[in-house]
């Protein structure tokens, strides 16, 4: 039996992932409040970033706590696709929760499904990001603990969804984002506590890419990404102060007349 080692940086893999967590959190929040008050195109793209940004903040946060993962007596590969393939899962789950919560009528509806669509996606990513994971061995992983992380990926997801529609002054989303990325962390960290690997010592190369030479790049431009978005919502102007600048505007005009 190898041993597991979750940290092998310290805390520093531990606390950066949950700070990824909570950026993509916060993100996907302020640009749903955004979506909820406008409409047509505007409303889309505000939900394409809110889900883009929740996505990806959710994967970088697994593959970036995936940094510190080591295993005694092996080294550690991943297979490119199958980590490409668990963020494409991870931007599509979520777009779709995201999408029922933005466009639908019955609000209570659209959280519970788009709640339980969301959490088992983002079940389904981090399991997806484990199966890409080369080593000399096999992995196993415990039931109940795999359960209960699918379970805390759906209370996180519907908490989400939740915030997005009843959440709006920036201090409120600022608590929420750092619940939520402290639920997306305990999620990851279950499912991490459920794995137990059976190594096989062995010469013959192991397919796939290093963290470092892999991972590590793909983390950091989606973290620039989180950052560049931050950087761009915070510029923007909600609707409210859109038309308190077009209130402002009108008796200038009418004055003109």
């Amino acid at each position: 039996m190898g041993h597991l080692d979750h940290a092998t940086f310290g805390w520093l893999t531990p606390v950066l992932s949950y700070v990824m967590a909570c950026i993509g959190a916060a993100l996907g929040l302020r640009c749903t409040v955004r979506a909820l008050g406008s409409t047509g195109r505007s409303r889309r793209n505000w939900l394409l970033t809110a889900a883009s940004a929740l996505g990806t903040g959710i994967w970088t946060m697994h593959f970036v706590a995936m940094l510190g993962f080591g295993v005694s007596g092996t080294d550690i590969r991943y297979d490119v696709p199958l980590t490409i393939l668990s963020l494409l899962v991870a931007v599509i789950v979520v777009t779709v929760g995201v999408f029922a919560v933005g466009y639908s009528r019955d609000r209570n509806r659209a959280l519970l499904l788009g709640g339980l669509t969301t959490g088992l996606g983002v079940a389904s990513m981090h399991y997806l990001g484990m199966a890409a994971v080369r080593l000399h061995g096999d992995v196993h992983y415990d039931p109940m603990r795999v359960g209960l992380s699918v379970l805390i990926a759906v209370a996180a997801a519907t908490a989400a969804l939740w915030a997005a529609l009843n959440i709006e002054s920036p201090v409120a989303v600022t608590i929420a984002s750092l619940v939520m990325g402290a639920a997306v962390s305990s999620m990851h960290y279950t499912g991490m506590f459920a794995v137990s690997v059976h190594v096989t010592p062995s010469g013959t190369p192991l397919p796939g890419a290093t963290a470092m030479q892999f991972i590590f790049p793909l983390a950091v431009g989606l973290g620039s990404y989180l950052f560049l978005t931050s950087a761009f919502v915070a510029l923007s102007p909600t609707a409210g102060e859109r038309e308190a600048s077009a209130s402002a505007q009108r008796p200038v005009t009418s004055a003109a007349r």
